[in-house]
């Protein structure tokens, strides 16, 4: 039940890598991104497409904690003089986690773009998106009940009120024997 895909540019099927190729219909093998036929990215359901997109989000933060790493191993200049090449070095592995990085944003907005478009008449959007903010919810109407159960259901509110009571008690005295195990350990050290 695929929707036909508008065709722009590249488009998608230059953005597709080789493992998200593995998962293209049957016919579609990995490695033909070039010699897909005209309506094989007309047939890609936006479920493939937000497949997709999970793997590019998953690949953006693996690039992301890889920049990290590099500029956490760089050392500040301190007066040391350090190799120049290993300088550039990760200059240049920095440059291009950068540039991979700025592809797999333009990938991920692409195939965003696609999902609305071929989703678009599936649900309305909302006219603006405001924070949750705790609504009066209607009173629900409940009908009158035996007495019986009415009592029944106090005892039962008032049983948990006293299983919670007895549970942060417990909780506070376990976090304060670990505060002594840990105040005990630091000493020792």
């Amino acid at each position: 039940m695929a929707t036909p895909l508008p065709q722009k540019g590249p488009g998608l099927a230059g953005m597709l890598s080789q493992q998200q190729q593995s998962h293209l219909p049957p016919g579609l093998g990995p490695g033909q991104p070039a010699m897909l036929p005209q309506g094989a990215l007309r047939e890609i359901s936006p479920v493939f497409l937000c497949r997709i997109g999970q793997e590019t989000v998953q690949d953006i933060v693996t690039r992301t904690m890889e920049i990290f790493q590099i500029t956490r191993a760089t050392q500040l200049p301190n007066g040391v003089t350090q190799s120049q090449a290993v300088y550039q070095d990760r200059f240049g592995k920095l440059q291009e986690h950068l540039r991979q990085l700025a592809l797999l944003f333009r990938k991920l907005r692409l195939l965003y773009e696609r999902c609305v478009e071929m989703t678009s008449d599936l649900q309305e959007e909302p006219s603006e998106l405001v924070p949750y903010v705790r609504e009066e919810m209607a009173p629900v109407r409940v009908e009158p009940c035996s007495p019986a159960v009415s009592q029944e259901r106090l005892e039962v509110l008032e049983k948990m009120r006293q299983k919670n009571q007895e549970m942060k008690i417990l909780m506070d005295q376990m976090r304060n024997l670990l505060w002594d195990v840990n105040a005990m350990l630091t000493l020792r050290k």
